[in-house]
Parts: structure tokens; sequence; C-alpha cells
């Protein structure tokens, strides 16, 4: 992401000013801003005390960036994180590695992300009461921290992942799912580093913010259990081995709970959140004159039916100024949901996010209202795993669409925003941000 500029008109550059909306929510959860203030006193080294970063995200690269350029360089600091490919961010001169990083697959794991999870846990073992565990979660850890309870083998695990992905689950439902099936997730990596002092700083990319569903909450205790579990895995029909069935069934692959002593004197801060960044968002617009409305922080649903919802209210602002007066900005964040669909007969894959099938619903249920303009982005910059973080939407969309031969309906059919949005121009893209707060929204009506 580059640094922030001026803001641009909002009546005369639509596009630029919400790309300038989406720049500064970003650069509220980065990292290396928002770190500070929870870090915790080194131990004293005189009593043989030893900071350990542990951690896994796609914001993992730069989050571990940001501990070393802010932790005292006299005290020993060392540690792995996992991050996504392509997702750790350059070096700043003059800034000396402490922390290793490395980088595997997201969202369905591979062997990388394996070894990484075995090597962390490795790590976690043998720790002392005098030591301090720095765990750095950020979302995508559940795909990047992967190490499957057995006889599930990493295929198995892929196979299940990419299943979650296509169900329609919303996040808490995968992660609980994931937790029961991990050795590393759900509470399992702090029960490893007792008795050390476990504090875990992240980066919330979960509607409502719970711990334990970030990253499947690795060092955090998990209220779910495996009839939880057992229950999404039936309503979604996702398929599971029979021997992991019946593991859940018997109870064997339970999580640690709220209470257990691995989390006695444990601290978690959320360092970023999503409302944080939509409310920078909204600093920014009204600091031009535009008013802001947040409609929420934890939207879900099917992104086109979240997308209708959206395009109601910007009808009522456009034709009627209710809720709210013209202009305005209306913004919004949370995690939507895709259900994949088989292509028509003949047809390709579709390709495209969460924040590309909004963009496609509300371009449809707007059917070109005047004055009103949108963009949709994933924070992290990447909308599903394309290259865009999201689309933009206009009042001209389905016209030049129909001039260029694109039916939106045919592309909604098969989940391919990206094969809609890229002939016309309008993806946007960012590239990796090295962040993530998860869905960012804003419709502005002029």
């Amino acid at each position: 992401m580059s640094g922030i500029h001026p803001i641009p008109s909002a009546s005369a550059q639509p596009r630029a000013f919400l790309e300038h909306l989406f720049r500064v929510a970003v650069q509220r959860a980065l990292p290396l801003h928002c770190m500070a203030p929870f870090l915790p006193p080194p131990p004293d080294p005189a009593q043989g005390g030893r900071t350990l970063v542990l951690g896994a995200g796609k914001a993992a690269g730069a989050m571990a960036q940001a501990v070393e350029a802010l932790w005292p360089a006299d005290r020993p600091l060392d540690g792995l994180v996992v991050t996504r490919y392509r997702h750790t961010p350059p070096r700043p001169p003059g800034l000396a590695q402490r922390i290793e990083v490395v980088e595997a697959a997201h969202p369905v794991p591979d062997a990388a992300g394996l070894a990484a999870a075995q090597r962390i846990l490795g790590l976690a073992h043998g720790l002392g009461p005098q030591d301090l565990v720095l765990c750095l979660v950020s979302g995508g850890a559940s795909a990047l921290l992967t190490w499957p309870v057995e006889p599930l083998t990493l295929a198995d695990k892929q196979a299940l992942n990419q299943a979650l992905l296509h169900s329609g689950a919303g996040i808490t439902e995968m992660n609980c799912v994931r937790k029961h099936l991990s050795r590393i997730k759900g509470g399992r990596l702090a029960a490893a580093c007792a008795p050390a002092r476990v504090v875990t700083l992240a980066i919330s990319d979960v509607p409502g913010d719970d711990p334990a569903t970030i990253g499947s909450g690795p060092t955090v205790p998990d209220a779910t259990t495996c009839a939880d579990a057992l229950a999404i895995i039936a309503r979604y029909r996702i398929p599971v081995p029979d021997a992991l069935l019946a593991a859940l069934r018997a109870g064997t692959l339970e999580t640690p709970k709220p209470g257990d002593p691995a989390f006695a004197g444990q601290a978690v801060h959320l360092v970023a959140t999503p409302q944080q960044s939509l409310e920078a968002a909204a600093q920014a617009a009204r600091a031009t004159g535009v008013e802001a409305h947040i409609l929420g922080d934890d939207l879900e649903g099917e992104s086109r039916e979240v997308a209708k919802v959206h395009a109601a209210i910007a009808r009522a602002v456009a034709r009627r100024g209710q809720p709210f007066a013209r202009p305005c900005v209306i913004l919004s964040g949370g995690e939507t949901t895709v259900t994949v669909r088989p292509p028509p007969a003949g047809s390709a894959p579709g390709r495209g996010g969460r924040a590309g099938e909004f963009c496609l619903g509300l371009a449809q249920a707007l059917a070109g209202e005047p004055g009103v303009y949108a963009l949709a982005a994933d924070t992290d910059g990447i909308d599903g795993v394309e290259d865009n973080a999201g689309a933009w939407v206009a009042p001209d969309t389905l016209q030049r669409a129909a001039a260029a031969g694109l039916r939106l309906a045919a592309h909604l059919e098969r989940n391919d925003a990206y094969g809609f949005f890229e002939p016309l121009g309008d993806l946007v893209r960012t590239g990796p941000t090295h962040t993530n707060v998860n869905d960012f929204r804003a419709i502005l009506v002029v």
C-alpha cells in the first residue's frame, strides 16, 4: 500500500475518493502503527528469561518486523512466524532480523504450512515460567498453521479446507471444525507453551472480534465442542473420514477449555480491529464535508444477498434522502460468504472472491442508479486467490458491460466476478497490504 495522500473530491473523483478511504482503513491496521501500546516488558535476562515470538497469519511478517523495530535492542528476541506466500513485507533498511519468517499457502494449506506448524509447536516445548512468548495472530492463520490430528493426512486437510470454503459456512463455523481437527489450534499452542507467560497480540479479521475465532485461536481457550463440530459438518455436508467422525463422536479430539490451567496468567490484546479501520475511513470522509455512516463491522451472509441490502439503502438515500442525507458514504465491514456453485455446462469455473461477488450483486441491484458509486475490497489486498483486492461499481457499470458483451447475470451464476470486472478496468489492485481486518465496503451517494 502506498502512503496516505491528500483526499480527492468525492463528487469530481468518486473512484479516487473511495480508494483513498480504503487506504486510510488499511493504514490504521498496519502493525507498526498499532502494536507499541500492547507490548509487555521484556523478561529479565539476569533471571534466565527469554522472549520467543511465534505466530501465523497474513500479517505475521509485518507483525514480526514491528516487534523487531519496537523491542529493546539489548534484550534477547527470537522466534518463528509463518505468513502467506508473497506477504512478507520488504525489510526496512537497518532493521536487523531476529525473528524467522517462512511462507506457506493460503487458503488451502500446503506442506510448507505443515512444516512451519510442526517447528512452531516444537519451539514451544521446554519453556519455563521465566520465559515470555509473544504470539502474533492474524487472519489466515487457520490455513497457514496446519498440523492435522491423526489419521488425517495433509491431503485430507486440504480437501476439508476446500469443502469448507465452498460450503457457505461462516468463519466461526469453519474455525470450529478446524480447531477440533488440529494439533496446534484451539488453544493447543498455549498448552504447549506452559508454564511460560503467553501474551497474544491479534489483528482481528472476524465478526465480533472473538480471539478464539481469529486464526482458530491457537493460544485461546475454546468453548466449542466436538458435538458443535459434528453438527457443522452435518449441516454443510462436509466429507470427513469415518475414523475422524468416530473420534469426534467419542470426544477424543476435544480442545482445551476456559478454566484450563494452561491459560493461567496469559493476556490477549486486539491490536487492530475492523471497527477501528472503518472509523478511520469515516473520519477521513467527514474531513472533506462528506458525512459517513457505519452500518456495522460484523456483517455476515451471502455476499450477493448482503449487496441487495446495501443497494436498497443506497437507493433510498439517492431518491428520498432517507435514512441519510446526501452526499454521504455508507461503510461496512465483516466477513460475507460465497457459496460456490458448479459452473453451467461448458463454462469454465468462475474466478473471484467475496468482495467481487458483493460488487456483482450490488451492480445488479442498483441497475445503474444515478449518483451511486461503490468499492468493496479485502483489507489484506487479495480477494479470494486472485491478484485484486476487490472491485469498483459506478452508475455506468452495466452500460459499459453491455458494450463489452458481458452479461452480469451469467457471471454471477458462475461466481465469476473477476471475469466481469477485469475487462472493464474496474478491479481494485493494491498487492498484499501486510495486514488484515477483513471486508471493507464503501458506497458513495452524491
